[in-house]
Order: structure tokens, then C-alpha cells, then sequence
């Protein structure tokens, strides 16, 4: 199996440690970024098969994220993360493609499953 390489957006510590040894564990290649304009950087400088972002941050939330993702990675799919669901910010996601959204506290099984899909859409 080709090892696939996630990018994990979240402002919460706890979330990117928990993401990244369950990625890790799995034998992927996980990149962590406590910022979207951290996450700009590590995509700028590494490839990527896709984001996994929170969706509210300070200064750049995972919709602005989304947005500069899609201008400049048109083909990476975005999957964001949310303890706060509304319908305003599931249709903003919809506006800008998002792949996914996925509402915390998440099973991380089922999180697996999804991102999982999201690549092998994108790669055939």
C-alpha cells in the first residue's frame, strides 16, 4: 500500500496528538499544523493527499483554509472538523467543495473510513 500523506489542522493539541499516532499507527505519512497559515507553509513545501482541518481557528479558519487550499491545490480534498455544527458553516463547506465534514467528538474509525475514501477518490 502507497503511504498516504495527511495534513492535520487544529488549534487543540490534544486533537493533533490524537490524530497523528492514530495516522502514524496506521503507517501514514502525517504532517501537523496548529495554523492555517502554518498549513499554507507545510503545502507550499511537501506533498500532500489531503487536509484534515478544524474549522474554527484563530485568525484563519478551515473555510479560509478551504478556500486558499482550492486556489492553489484545486485536487487535494479538504475534510473539515467541527464541535460546532450549524447549517451556515455545512453550506459554506459545500460553497468551497469541501470533501467532507465531519462533527467532533468523532469515532476515529469512522474518521479513518472517510479520509481513507477521500484519497482513493482523488487517485483513482
Amino acid at each position: 500500500m502507497n503511504q498516504h500523506s495527511i495534513l492535520v489542522v487544529d488549534d487543540e493539541l490534544l486533537i493533533r496528538d490524537l490524530l497523528y499516532d492514530f495516522f502514524t499507527d496506521q503507517g501514514w505519512d502525517i504532517s501537523i499544523a496548529e495554523s492555517g497559515e502554518k498549513a499554507l507553509e507545510i503545502l507550499r513545501s511537501k506533498k500532500i493527499d489531503l487536509v484534515l482541518t478544524d474549522l474554527k481557528m484563530p485568525n484563519m479558519d478551515g473555510l479560509m483554509l478551504t478556500s486558499e487550499v482550492r486556489e492553489s491545490y484545486p485536487d487535494i480534498p479538504v475534510v473539515i472538523m467541527t464541535g460546532y455544527p450549524s447549517v451556515d458553516s455545512a453550506v459554506s463547506a459545500l460553497r468551497q467543495k469541501v470533501s467532507d465534514y465531519i462533527i467532533k467528538p468523532f469515532n476515529i474509525n469512522e474518521l479513518y473510513k472517510v479520509v481513507e475514501e477521500k484519497i482513493k477518490e482523488t487517485q483513482g
